[in-house]
């Protein structure tokens, strides 16, 4: 069996959400039915989607699953102990489901009213351990950082309403509040993974 015998249906399932439109509980159907992939453990798992190896210099890798000119687009991330990324929004709805591995995730909120685009004021509002079986799902202008604490790396599926590749105006907040472009200045690009 390939993975793309379980993604296609998956990504049907998704889509017929996405064209009524995602508000918070569209996204709670969607984790349901990404958590389901999970048990798919002989297509998902490390041998397939290995890990950075610890002296490679890489912190992560992110495997992009399709690329049928559609979204939503699926992927599997592996981060490496240490890994942190500063918060950002994702300017389209994401969810993020673990197979194996714990990621802390700061979900925040804006304090300030925007009207100064190279500064923002953030709260934290909570904190989730995404491990499987707890995921967390975000809107468009919903704002998170993530680490990876401990010794082991993850291996999670993020699922995202446009590839990352796409997105323009995703933004990511320094420690000082300054505003910079975040596919610009964070992502590093994507590994094409859509016959694995």
């Amino acid at each position: 069996m390939s993975s793309q015998s379980v993604i296609q249906p998956f990504l049907q399932h998704v889509r017929a959400i996405h064209a009524r439109g995602v508000d918070r509980a569209a996204l709670q159907e969607i984790v349901s039915l990404l958590e389901a992939l999970t048990a798919q453990r002989e297509l998902f798992n490390f041998a397939r989607f290995p890990a950075p190896a610890a002296d490679s210099g890489e912190t992560q890798f992110r495997y992009r699953l399709n690329d049928d000119g559609e979204s939503p687009t699926l992927y599997v991330n592996s981060l490496l102990p240490g890994k942190a990324t500063l918060p950002h929004n994702h300017e389209t709805w994401a969810i993020i489901v673990a197979v194996e591995g714990q990621e802390l995730n700061r979900v925040y909120r804006r304090a300030d009213d925007g009207s100064d685009p190279a500064r923002a004021e953030l709260v934290l509002e909570r904190e989730v351990v995404v491990q499987p079986g707890t995921s967390v799902a975000f809107l468009g202008d919903d704002l998170h950082g993530i680490r990876v604490e401990g010794d082991s790396p993850t291996l999670h599926f993020h699922l995202y309403g446009r590839p990352l590749e796409s997105l323009e105006h995703r933004y990511g907040v320094k420690d000082d509040g300054s505003v910079v472009n975040y596919n610009k200045s964070q992502m590093t690009p994507s590994i094409e993974a859509y016959g694995l």
